[in-house]
Protein backbone atom coordinates (compact mmCIF):
# COMPACT_ATOMS: atom_id res chain seq x y z
CA UNK A 1 0.00 0.00 0.00
CA UNK A 2 2.88 2.37 0.76
CA UNK A 3 4.37 1.79 -2.69
CA UNK A 4 0.94 2.37 -4.28
CA UNK A 5 0.55 5.67 -2.38
CA UNK A 6 4.02 6.76 -3.53
CA UNK A 7 3.11 6.01 -7.12
CA UNK A 8 -0.29 7.73 -7.04
CA UNK A 9 1.16 10.77 -5.24
CA UNK A 10 2.95 11.62 -8.47
CA UNK A 11 -0.36 11.97 -10.31
CA UNK A 12 -2.42 15.14 -10.44
CA UNK A 13 -5.97 15.00 -9.11
CA UNK A 14 -7.31 14.60 -12.66
CA UNK A 15 -4.67 11.93 -13.26
CA UNK A 16 -5.85 10.05 -10.18
CA UNK A 17 -9.45 10.42 -11.35
CA UNK A 18 -8.62 8.88 -14.73
CA UNK A 19 -6.50 6.18 -13.05
CA UNK A 20 -9.43 5.15 -10.83
CA UNK A 21 -11.69 4.86 -13.86
CA UNK A 22 -9.09 2.84 -15.80
CA UNK A 23 -8.66 0.43 -12.89
CA UNK A 24 -12.44 0.15 -12.48
CA UNK A 25 -12.80 -0.61 -16.19
CA UNK A 26 -9.98 -3.17 -16.16
CA UNK A 27 -11.31 -5.00 -13.08
CA UNK A 28 -15.01 -4.92 -14.03
CA UNK A 29 -14.48 -5.92 -17.67
CA UNK A 30 -12.15 -8.75 -16.65
CA UNK A 31 -14.61 -9.99 -14.04
CA UNK A 32 -17.52 -9.91 -16.48
CA UNK A 33 -15.47 -11.70 -19.13
CA UNK A 34 -14.34 -14.48 -16.78
CA UNK A 35 -17.86 -14.99 -15.41
CA UNK A 36 -19.18 -15.24 -18.96
CA UNK A 37 -16.43 -17.65 -20.01
CA UNK A 38 -16.74 -19.80 -16.90
CA UNK A 39 -20.49 -20.26 -16.87
CA UNK A 40 -21.70 -19.63 -20.41
CA UNK A 41 -18.94 -20.28 -22.91
CA UNK A 42 -16.27 -22.79 -21.95
CA UNK A 43 -16.35 -26.54 -21.41
CA UNK A 44 -14.20 -28.53 -19.00
CA UNK A 45 -13.92 -31.35 -21.54
CA UNK A 46 -10.84 -31.28 -23.76
CA UNK A 47 -12.56 -33.75 -26.11
CA UNK A 48 -15.52 -31.47 -26.73
CA UNK A 49 -16.50 -30.66 -30.31
CA UNK A 50 -14.63 -27.36 -30.20
CA UNK A 51 -11.26 -27.66 -28.43
CA UNK A 52 -11.17 -23.86 -27.96
CA UNK A 53 -13.90 -24.28 -25.33
CA UNK A 54 -11.61 -26.26 -23.06
CA UNK A 55 -11.14 -24.60 -19.68
CA UNK A 56 -8.35 -25.06 -17.16
CA UNK A 57 -6.87 -22.98 -14.32
CA UNK A 58 -4.00 -21.95 -16.63
CA UNK A 59 -6.46 -20.99 -19.39
CA UNK A 60 -8.45 -18.84 -16.98
CA UNK A 61 -5.32 -17.19 -15.56
CA UNK A 62 -3.90 -16.51 -19.03
CA UNK A 63 -7.19 -15.05 -20.22
CA UNK A 64 -7.61 -12.97 -17.08
CA UNK A 65 -4.15 -11.40 -17.43
CA UNK A 66 -4.63 -10.54 -21.11
CA UNK A 67 -8.16 -9.16 -20.65
CA UNK A 68 -7.10 -7.12 -17.59
CA UNK A 69 -4.18 -5.39 -19.31
CA UNK A 70 -6.01 -4.91 -22.60
CA UNK A 71 -9.04 -3.54 -20.73
CA UNK A 72 -6.75 -1.12 -18.91
CA UNK A 73 -5.23 -0.07 -22.24
CA UNK A 74 -8.70 0.45 -23.73
CA UNK A 75 -9.71 2.46 -20.66
CA UNK A 76 -6.70 4.74 -21.14
CA UNK A 77 -7.51 5.01 -24.85
CA UNK A 78 -11.08 5.97 -23.99
CA UNK A 79 -9.98 8.95 -21.88
CA UNK A 80 -7.11 9.84 -24.23
CA UNK A 81 -9.39 10.47 -27.21
CA UNK A 82 -12.17 12.22 -25.30
CA UNK A 83 -10.65 15.66 -25.83
CA UNK A 84 -10.37 15.03 -29.57
CA UNK A 85 -14.08 14.25 -29.80
CA UNK A 86 -15.21 17.03 -27.47
CA UNK A 87 -16.81 19.04 -30.28
CA UNK A 88 -18.91 16.16 -31.60
CA UNK A 89 -22.45 15.19 -30.61
CA UNK A 90 -22.68 12.64 -27.81
CA UNK A 91 -24.19 10.02 -30.14
CA UNK A 92 -21.37 10.39 -32.68
CA UNK A 93 -18.86 10.64 -29.84
CA UNK A 94 -20.03 7.29 -28.47
CA UNK A 95 -19.93 5.63 -31.89
CA UNK A 96 -16.43 6.88 -32.73
CA UNK A 97 -14.98 5.80 -29.39
CA UNK A 98 -16.80 2.47 -29.58
CA UNK A 99 -15.27 1.93 -33.03
CA UNK A 100 -11.77 2.53 -31.67
CA UNK A 101 -12.41 0.23 -28.73
CA UNK A 102 -13.78 -2.42 -31.07
CA UNK A 103 -10.54 -2.37 -33.07
CA UNK A 104 -8.60 -2.79 -29.81
CA UNK A 105 -10.90 -5.66 -28.79
CA UNK A 106 -10.19 -7.47 -32.08
CA UNK A 107 -6.48 -7.29 -31.27
CA UNK A 108 -7.30 -8.57 -27.76
CA UNK A 109 -9.19 -11.50 -29.28
CA UNK A 110 -6.17 -12.24 -31.44
CA UNK A 111 -3.96 -12.36 -28.33
CA UNK A 112 -6.47 -14.58 -26.52
CA UNK A 113 -6.84 -16.95 -29.47
CA UNK A 114 -3.15 -17.14 -30.29
CA UNK A 115 -1.87 -17.57 -26.73
CA UNK A 116 -4.59 -20.15 -26.06
CA UNK A 117 -3.46 -22.12 -29.13
CA UNK A 118 0.21 -22.01 -28.17
CA UNK A 119 0.14 -22.34 -24.38
CA UNK A 120 -3.04 -24.34 -23.71
CA UNK A 121 -3.42 -26.52 -26.82
CA UNK A 122 0.35 -26.69 -27.38
CA UNK A 123 0.12 -25.84 -31.07
CA UNK A 124 2.96 -24.31 -33.07
CA UNK A 125 3.14 -20.54 -33.69
CA UNK A 126 2.27 -20.98 -37.37
CA UNK A 127 -0.60 -23.31 -36.56
CA UNK A 128 -1.88 -20.85 -33.95
CA UNK A 129 -1.89 -18.01 -36.50
CA UNK A 130 -3.56 -20.25 -39.03
CA UNK A 131 -6.33 -21.18 -36.59
CA UNK A 132 -6.95 -17.54 -35.69
CA UNK A 133 -7.23 -16.29 -39.26
CA UNK A 134 -9.48 -19.23 -40.10
CA UNK A 135 -11.87 -18.28 -37.29
CA UNK A 136 -11.51 -14.51 -37.86
CA UNK A 137 -12.76 -14.81 -41.45
CA UNK A 138 -16.04 -16.18 -40.13
CA UNK A 139 -18.74 -13.52 -39.76
CA UNK A 140 -20.47 -15.56 -37.06
CA UNK A 141 -17.23 -15.84 -35.07
CA UNK A 142 -16.60 -12.08 -35.33
CA UNK A 143 -20.14 -11.25 -34.23
CA UNK A 144 -19.96 -13.76 -31.39
CA UNK A 145 -16.71 -12.23 -30.07
CA UNK A 146 -17.61 -8.56 -30.72
CA UNK A 147 -21.26 -7.87 -29.92
CA UNK A 148 -20.89 -8.44 -26.18
CA UNK A 149 -17.90 -6.09 -26.04
CA UNK A 150 -19.73 -3.42 -28.03
CA UNK A 151 -22.59 -3.50 -25.51
CA UNK A 152 -20.08 -3.31 -22.64
CA UNK A 153 -18.28 -0.37 -24.30
CA UNK A 154 -21.52 1.58 -24.70
CA UNK A 155 -22.71 0.88 -21.15
CA UNK A 156 -19.33 1.95 -19.72
CA UNK A 157 -19.28 5.20 -21.70
CA UNK A 158 -22.84 6.04 -20.73
CA UNK A 159 -21.97 5.34 -17.08
CA UNK A 160 -19.02 7.76 -17.30
CA UNK A 161 -21.18 10.43 -18.96
CA UNK A 162 -23.87 9.96 -16.30
CA UNK A 163 -21.32 10.16 -13.45
CA UNK A 164 -19.69 13.27 -14.92
CA UNK A 165 -23.04 14.97 -15.23
CA UNK A 166 -22.39 15.91 -11.61
CA UNK A 167 -19.43 17.59 -9.99
CA UNK A 168 -17.07 15.01 -8.38
CA UNK A 169 -18.64 13.75 -5.19
CA UNK A 170 -22.14 15.04 -5.93
CA UNK A 171 -23.38 11.80 -7.50
CA UNK A 172 -22.17 9.84 -4.48
CA UNK A 173 -23.82 12.33 -2.10
CA UNK A 174 -27.13 11.88 -3.94
CA UNK A 175 -26.70 8.10 -4.14
CA UNK A 176 -26.27 7.67 -0.37
CA UNK A 177 -28.77 10.42 0.47
CA UNK A 178 -26.29 12.52 2.44
CA UNK A 179 -28.23 15.74 1.95
CA UNK A 180 -31.85 14.53 1.82
CA UNK A 181 -32.15 16.34 5.13
CA UNK A 182 -30.56 19.79 4.64
CA UNK A 183 -27.36 20.41 6.61
CA UNK A 184 -25.76 23.66 7.71
CA UNK A 185 -22.03 23.73 6.96
CA UNK A 186 -19.34 26.38 7.08
CA UNK A 187 -17.86 26.63 3.61
CA UNK A 188 -15.53 28.69 1.52
CA UNK A 189 -17.55 30.04 -1.40
CA UNK A 190 -15.80 31.38 -4.48
CA UNK A 191 -17.33 33.16 -7.47
CA UNK A 192 -15.07 33.31 -10.55
CA UNK A 193 -16.24 35.54 -13.39
CA UNK A 194 -14.77 36.45 -16.78
CA UNK A 195 -13.44 40.02 -17.03
CA UNK A 196 -14.79 42.17 -19.90
CA UNK A 197 -17.23 39.54 -21.05
CA UNK A 198 -19.45 42.06 -22.91
CA UNK A 199 -16.67 43.55 -25.11
CA UNK A 200 -15.39 40.04 -25.85
CA UNK A 201 -18.90 38.87 -26.81
CA UNK A 202 -19.23 41.88 -29.16
CA UNK A 203 -15.84 41.08 -30.70
CA UNK A 204 -16.68 37.42 -31.35
CA UNK A 205 -19.79 36.01 -32.97
CA UNK A 206 -22.15 34.01 -30.77
CA UNK A 207 -20.73 30.60 -31.70
CA UNK A 208 -17.08 31.64 -31.26
CA UNK A 209 -17.94 33.34 -27.99
CA UNK A 210 -19.61 30.17 -26.74
CA UNK A 211 -16.49 28.15 -27.65
CA UNK A 212 -14.36 30.79 -25.95
CA UNK A 213 -16.43 30.51 -22.75
CA UNK A 214 -16.28 26.72 -22.88
CA UNK A 215 -12.49 26.74 -23.19
CA UNK A 216 -12.16 29.35 -20.44
CA UNK A 217 -14.34 27.31 -18.08
CA UNK A 218 -12.48 24.11 -18.99
CA UNK A 219 -9.08 25.40 -17.83
CA UNK A 220 -10.52 27.08 -14.73
CA UNK A 221 -12.39 23.90 -13.80
CA UNK A 222 -9.28 21.74 -14.18
CA UNK A 223 -7.50 23.98 -11.67
CA UNK A 224 -10.42 23.93 -9.21
CA UNK A 225 -10.79 20.16 -9.38
CA UNK A 226 -7.05 19.72 -8.96
CA UNK A 227 -7.39 21.23 -5.48
CA UNK A 228 -10.61 19.42 -4.48
CA UNK A 229 -12.99 22.27 -5.26
CA UNK A 230 -16.64 21.24 -5.35
CA UNK A 231 -18.00 23.00 -8.43
CA UNK A 232 -21.51 24.09 -7.54
CA UNK A 233 -22.67 25.51 -10.84
CA UNK A 234 -21.80 27.27 -14.08
CA UNK A 235 -23.77 30.43 -14.80
CA UNK A 236 -22.86 31.72 -18.24
CA UNK A 237 -19.19 32.73 -17.94
CA UNK A 238 -19.22 32.41 -14.14
CA UNK A 239 -18.09 29.45 -12.02
CA UNK A 240 -19.29 28.94 -8.45
CA UNK A 241 -17.19 26.58 -6.32
CA UNK A 242 -16.91 25.72 -2.64
CA UNK A 243 -14.77 23.94 -0.06
CA UNK A 244 -15.54 22.88 3.51
CA UNK A 245 -13.99 25.64 5.63
CA UNK A 246 -10.66 24.75 7.28
CA UNK A 247 -7.11 26.04 7.09
CA UNK A 248 -6.01 23.41 4.62
CA UNK A 249 -8.86 24.21 2.26
CA UNK A 250 -8.17 27.95 2.48
CA UNK A 251 -4.72 27.17 1.07
CA UNK A 252 -6.21 24.83 -1.53
CA UNK A 253 -8.67 27.47 -2.73
CA UNK A 254 -5.85 29.99 -3.24
CA UNK A 255 -3.61 27.39 -4.89
CA UNK A 256 -6.49 26.60 -7.25
CA UNK A 257 -6.70 30.28 -8.23
CA UNK A 258 -2.97 30.42 -8.87
CA UNK A 259 -3.14 27.31 -11.03
CA UNK A 260 -6.15 28.64 -12.98
CA UNK A 261 -4.22 31.81 -13.77
CA UNK A 262 -1.17 29.76 -14.84
CA UNK A 263 -3.21 27.48 -17.08
CA UNK A 264 -4.79 30.43 -18.87
CA UNK A 265 -1.40 32.06 -19.38
CA UNK A 266 0.14 28.76 -20.46
CA UNK A 267 -2.55 28.46 -23.11
CA UNK A 268 -2.49 32.13 -24.08
CA UNK A 269 -1.22 31.32 -27.59
CA UNK A 270 -4.18 29.00 -28.15
CA UNK A 271 -6.66 31.72 -27.10
CA UNK A 272 -4.86 34.40 -29.12
CA UNK A 273 -4.81 32.30 -32.30
CA UNK A 274 -8.40 31.07 -32.02
CA UNK A 275 -10.14 34.08 -30.47
CA UNK A 276 -7.76 37.04 -30.57
CA UNK A 277 -8.10 37.58 -26.82
CA UNK A 278 -6.65 36.03 -23.66
CA UNK A 279 -9.23 35.54 -20.88
CA UNK A 280 -8.79 36.94 -17.40
CA UNK A 281 -11.02 36.47 -14.39
CA UNK A 282 -12.15 38.30 -11.29
CA UNK A 283 -12.83 36.49 -8.03
CA UNK A 284 -14.93 37.05 -4.94
CA UNK A 285 -14.34 34.81 -1.91
CA UNK A 286 -16.30 34.61 1.31
CA UNK A 287 -16.64 32.06 4.11
CA UNK A 288 -19.64 31.35 6.26
CA UNK A 289 -22.56 29.06 6.92
CA UNK A 290 -24.58 27.69 4.00
CA UNK A 291 -27.51 25.30 3.96
CA UNK A 292 -26.77 22.29 1.75
CA UNK A 293 -29.57 20.01 0.59
CA UNK A 294 -30.86 17.81 -2.19
CA UNK A 295 -33.39 19.38 -4.54
CA UNK A 296 -35.28 18.36 -7.66
CA UNK A 297 -37.62 15.57 -8.69
CA UNK A 298 -36.79 14.50 -12.25
CA UNK A 299 -33.40 16.28 -12.25
CA UNK A 300 -31.80 16.00 -8.82
CA UNK A 301 -28.88 18.08 -7.62
CA UNK A 302 -27.22 19.39 -4.45
CA UNK A 303 -28.10 23.03 -3.78
CA UNK A 304 -26.53 25.59 -1.44
CA UNK A 305 -28.33 28.63 -0.09
CA UNK A 306 -27.80 31.35 2.46
CA UNK A 307 -26.36 34.81 2.94
CA UNK A 308 -22.84 33.50 2.37
CA UNK A 309 -23.69 32.74 -1.27
CA UNK A 310 -25.17 36.21 -1.85
CA UNK A 311 -22.22 37.92 -0.15
CA UNK A 312 -19.63 36.05 -2.22
CA UNK A 313 -21.50 37.04 -5.38
CA UNK A 314 -21.60 40.71 -4.33
CA UNK A 315 -17.88 40.64 -3.51
CA UNK A 316 -17.17 39.37 -7.02
CA UNK A 317 -19.27 42.22 -8.46
CA UNK A 318 -17.36 44.72 -6.33
CA UNK A 319 -14.15 43.79 -8.13
CA UNK A 320 -15.39 45.88 -11.07
CA UNK A 321 -15.83 49.00 -8.93
CA UNK A 322 -12.27 48.97 -7.58
CA UNK A 323 -10.76 47.35 -10.72
CA UNK A 324 -9.21 44.45 -8.85
CA UNK A 325 -8.95 40.78 -9.82
CA UNK A 326 -9.47 39.20 -6.41
CA UNK A 327 -11.27 40.43 -3.31
CA UNK A 328 -11.85 38.35 -0.19
CA UNK A 329 -13.76 38.88 3.02
CA UNK A 330 -12.31 39.12 6.50
CA UNK A 331 -14.28 35.99 7.40
CA UNK A 332 -12.28 34.07 4.81
CA UNK A 333 -8.97 35.27 6.27
CA UNK A 334 -9.87 34.88 9.95
CA UNK A 335 -7.50 32.60 11.89
CA UNK A 336 -5.70 31.76 8.66
CA UNK A 337 -2.14 32.57 7.69
CA UNK A 338 -1.61 32.95 3.96
CA UNK A 339 1.52 33.73 2.00
CA UNK A 340 -0.21 36.06 -0.42
CA UNK A 341 -0.09 39.84 -0.15
CA UNK A 342 -3.31 41.52 0.98
CA UNK A 343 -4.50 45.12 1.15
CA UNK A 344 -7.40 46.19 3.37
CA UNK A 345 -10.32 48.02 1.79
CA UNK A 346 -11.99 48.62 5.16
CA UNK A 347 -15.72 48.22 5.74
CA UNK A 348 -17.61 48.19 2.45
CA UNK A 349 -21.35 48.55 1.88
CA UNK A 350 -22.13 45.93 -0.74
CA UNK A 351 -25.24 46.10 -2.89
CA UNK A 352 -28.20 44.54 -1.14
CA UNK A 353 -26.39 44.21 2.22
CA UNK A 354 -27.71 46.04 5.27
CA UNK A 355 -24.35 46.00 7.06
CA UNK A 356 -20.85 46.77 5.84
CA UNK A 357 -18.31 43.98 5.51
CA UNK A 358 -14.52 44.14 5.82
CA UNK A 359 -12.87 43.31 2.50
CA UNK A 360 -9.30 42.77 1.35
CA UNK A 361 -7.61 42.90 -2.02
CA UNK A 362 -5.68 39.70 -2.65
CA UNK A 363 -2.69 39.90 -4.98
CA UNK A 364 -2.70 36.84 -7.24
Amino acid sequence: MKILRQITSRFSLMGKYYLRWVLFIAISWTTIDLIWIRFFHFSTNLKSENPFKFISPLAIMLRGVIVFFMSGFMGMLLFKVRQSFRDTALSINLLLKTGLLLIASIFMNFLLHFTYSVFILDLSFSRGLEMFFKDATSTIWLLHHSLGWVVLFLITQLAIEFYEKYSPGVFWDIFIGRYIKPKVQKRIVMFIDLIDSTPIAEQLNSQRYFRFIRDFIYFVSVALLEYDGRIYQYVGDEVVVSWIYNRNNVKKSLDALALASKLLQRNSKYFRVNYGVIPEFKVGIHAGEVTVGEIGLIKKDIAMSGDTMNTASRICEYCNEVRQKCIVSKDFLTDTKIQWETESLGGIDLRGKSESIDLFILKI
